[in-house]
């Protein structure tokens, strides 16, 4: 069939929106993916449409459950839910390419009786050594000569051993497409040759089961990444011999999303732990930040904001927005946003979250004590207005959770020491003994402190409160000294004061 009707496009809106997100199971989940995810889920939700989730694992050598589990995990871990697919189910499955092949072997049958797809017996070197004797470049691909094989030389074929691969039957005229992201584009007539859709061991190959599963799934509108962009006159070839045959009516939207750039402003590699969904959480990126974050890469939501909810993602989120231009990953940038997400969490959830990273770096243990879980709920708020990801709670925190004489003074702190340190910690000892038990409160140990030694010594804040912290936290950074002198207590912070005044008078011999 070298010659077309032209079929209608998908126009369907609202809630007749079916956007489909379909990985091959192969490694653990790159950003660029999830952000292809996040922009489907975000249009059928923006919609009311349906978000169909399935697998595409017919490779089996690179395909595994392993990184089929951890696409699940992701895509759980950021809430971006489906309403057909894997592990939910729904009208068209099974939503796995796997167990499908049934399906595939009907429509690859309807196609041949059809006379869409036809048999091609010639090798790579036959093809050209083609090229060759007509005077075409060698590697110019294949030219459509078998077409119409006769009964006889297919038999000859065969006779020789050859199983055939299956190709399409491209038309033989241009074919265009509006896309949603990058506007009308147009392919002239001869741009690709027929092509192979089943190999002649049976499998059928990507081109073909993509194209087949959309349209068996009434997929309107095919959100997908930039790098797809080239097949995708070959999956509109299909789709109209697919409707010849009625096995759907319309062909979907296309909308191709701009690349994500790593270092160097080249797309981003596997090999970047950037682009590692699992390297952002373990290092305490949370799903509202990131997901944010993700949004930026191709998207915005007015051009003066950068922070906003899911739920304000959802609904002002269009394809139709997105910017075709490459976009690139920023560390910096997705940290920052990320702790902006972090200060607009609840304390309590903040505290909650926190807490398996304070696990993983033994502060602290499971099932968390009551006493443990009191000296959080104190201390979490100092530290949410202070850090952009939830990994560095430990560093933070370590401290309220260790016995005085267990606590370490890292090196870069004491070398911080000034000189008068000595001093500083004897007269604040002395001062801080004064403070009855029960008047223990932040507002009066740094309203006796800062009688001690901005208006008694005439110190600076910085000297003289730096070394308060290095004795009561080990570090030069901390959440703010008072509070964390409160949370202490007042036997353990003018222990931990000793024995900084000990560690200085050693090295001081």
């Amino acid at each position: 069939m070298s010659e077309i009707t032209a079929h209608p496009f998908s126009t369907a809106t609202g809630t007749d929106v079916r956007v489909r997100f379909c990985p091959s199971p192969t490694g653990t989940p790159h950003v660029g993916l999830i952000r292809t995810a996040m922009f489907n889920w975000a249009y059928a939700r923006h919609t009311g449409g349906t978000m169909i989730f399935r697998i595409e694992d017919t490779d089996a050598a690179r395909d595994s459950e392993e990184s089929f589990g951890q696409i699940i995990e992701g895509l759980r871990w950021l809430g971006l839910d489906w309403d057909e697919g894997v592990e939910v189910g729904g009208p068209h499955g099974p939503y796995r390419q796997s167990e499908r092949y049934d399906i595939y072997r009907d429509v690859i049958a309807q196609l041949t009786a059809s006379g869409h797809i036809y048999e091609s017996f010639a090798t790579g070197e036959e093809i050209e050594a083609r090229n060759v004797s007509l005077g075409r470049d060698p590697k110019m691909g294949y030219d459509n000569f078998e077409r119409d094989l006769s009964a006889e030389q297919k038999a000859a074929y065969r006779a020789e051993g050859r199983s055939p691969a299956l190709r399409l039957r491209v038309p033989d005229t241009e074919l265009s497409f509006d896309d949603l992201v990058r506007g009308e584009i147009t392919f002239p007539a001869g741009s690709f040759s027929d092509f192979v859709v089943v190999r002649p061991n049976g499998h059928p190959l990507y081109p073909f089961v993509n194209p087949v599963d959309d349209a068996l799934m009434g997929v309107t509108h095919v959100l997908r990444g930039e790098d797809l962009l080239s097949s995708t006159p070959r999956q509109i070839a299909l789709y109209h011999a697919l409707i010849d045959i009625g096995l759907t009516s319309f062909v979907p939207r296309f909308g191709h999303l701009p690349f994500v750039l790593g270092d160097k402003n080249k797309k981003m590699s596997k090999r970047e732990p950037e682009s590692n969904l699992f390297h952002h959480r373990d290092r305490g990126f949370i799903p509202e930040g990131l997901l944010n974050y993700l949004a930026l890469l191709g998207w915005s939501i007015s051009h003066d904001r950068d922070v906003f909810s899911i739920d304000e993602l959802v609904a002002a989120f269009d394809v139709k927005d997105v910017n075709p231009n490459p976009a690139r990953f920023d560390q910096k940038k997705a940290e920052s946003i990320n702790g902006d997400h972090i200060r607009l969490l609840e304390a309590a959830d903040f505290a909650a979250r926190i807490v398996p990273y304070l696990v993983a770096a033994d502060v602290l243990t499971e099932p968390v004590s009551d006493s443990d879980r009191a000296i959080l709920a104190q201390a979490a708020p100092l530290i949410q207005e202070r850090i952009a990801l939830l990994g560095e709670a430990p560093a933070m925190l370590g401290f309220l959770f260790v016995a005085g004489d267990e606590l370490v003074h890292e090196a870069d702190a004491l070398k911080s020491l000034p000189q008068t340190t000595a001093e500083i910690l004897a007269a604040s000892g002395t001062a801080l003994r004064a403070i009855p038990e029960a008047d223990w409160a932040t507002d009066r140990v740094h309203t006796v402190l800062n009688e001690t030694l901005l208006e008694g010594l005439g110190l600076k804040p910085r000297v003289a409160f730096g070394p308060l912290r290095v004795a009561v936290s080990g570090r030069k950074v901390s959440p703010p000294l008072f509070e964390s002198m409160e949370i202490l207590g007042r036997t353990e912070t003018l222990g931990r004061l000793e024995r900084l005044a000990q560690v200085v008078g050693a090295t001081a011999e």
